[in-house]
């Protein structure tokens, strides 16, 4: 008994590790182009009109939001709507939390994080990249830190529109792939 109960069990795994595995070439071709070129168009306007000292452009919690508009694009988490409000209203809580506590980083950082997750939540926004750029706007260079509220236009706002129109193109190419997703 035990044996027919280990195979059982081997035969469930194998069945969840096989159908939670994406296989098809066409997907990863597809994430793989639309996350290099959403972060590639970004980075390169950055290179462009930004000196390469001056990386403002290119924030770290666009990596973590290519990964959801690329890569699991059905997720609730990555529609347009969290995607863009959940970028722009961690932005505005991390810079006004920097404000307010400029000197006292762990309790900027841990409030900009905590508020901005709470009022992704109130504002059915969530998107957990958002909490990086909350955080980003407290322990940023000072360069980032200087822009105050620019900081939500440029880089926030803007990269993250340019993110979505590169999900718009290539996660809508087949027709097995649908962004945003539609009830």
């Amino acid at each position: 008994m035990p044996l027919k109960k280990l195979k059982y069990s081997y035969q469930k795994v194998k069945y969840v590790m096989y159908r939670e595995t994406l296989i098809d070439v066409k997907e990863h071709i597809l994430t793989f182009l639309g996350a290099f070129f959403g972060i590639g168009i970004i980075g390169f306007i950055n290179s462009k009109y930004l000196t390469l000292n001056d990386n403002l452009f290119l924030i770290g919690s666009f990596g973590a939001t290519a990964v959801l508009i690329y890569g699991i694009i059905n997720s609730p988490l990555a529609q347009p709507r969290n995607l863009i409000g959940g970028h722009v209203i961690s932005a505005i809580i991390g810079v006004t939390i920097y404000k307010l506590l400029p000197n006292e980083t762990w309790l900027s950082s841990a409030l900009a994080v905590s508020l901005s997750i709470v009022m992704m939540q109130i504002t059915k926004t969530l998107h957990p990249p958002g909490g990086a750029t909350a955080i980003i706007a407290n322990i940023g260079s000072e360069k980032i830190k200087a822009l105050g509220y620019m900081y939500v236009l440029s880089p926030v706002l803007s990269g993250v529109l340019i993110l979505f129109l590169v999900a718009l193109l290539f996660n809508n190419i087949t027709k097995y792939r649908k962004y945003p997703l539609r009830k």
